[in-house]
């Protein structure tokens, strides 16, 4: 897949179980997620009353600039997957439709969580390499 500059694609508290195989006891811990954009993680792993802080360049942006781009790019990548949809394994997900289903779900939950959760200090504006936490604060 070609694309001509970053773009938003959250993911669910679901997948990010499965892509890092965390156990229920993981989730228990204290939770530093790098990168998340509008994934829909924290939200969803603080209403189950789990402790997680993610951090991203794009929590600069606001609620309605974040759904803009979000818009703005919806159809280039659905194009993009489309047009490259035999390069991948369709094991978690069937087809395109129910990609962009579940993207597009991660997401929304994201935008409805994001404000309370910048005010509440869950969504940090910040990049690796250099982090603004102390050092033995999260436990993953």
């Amino acid at each position: 897949m070609e694309l001509k500059s970053v773009v938003p694609w959250g993911r669910s508290l679901d997948e990010y179980r499965n892509i890092f195989m965390l156990s229920e006891s993981d989730l228990n811990q204290s939770i530093l997620g790098c990168g998340d954009g509008p994934a829909s993680f924290n939200a969803e792993a603080t209403a189950l009353g789990k402790s997680v802080i993610s951090v991203d360049p794009v929590y600069k942006f606001t609620t309605q600039e974040l759904q803009n781009r979000i818009n703005e790019v919806y159809q280039e990548i659905s194009v993009q997957l489309e047009i490259n949809k035999e390069n991948y394994i369709w094991e978690t997900f069937k087809s395109v439709e129910e990609v962009f289903k579940a993207r597009m779900s991660a997401m929304n939950i994201f935008l409805k969580d994001y404000e309370s959760g910048k005010l509440s200090g869950r969504y940090v504006e910040t990049a690796l390499p250099i982090l603004p936490f102390r050092n033995q604060q999260f436990s993953i």
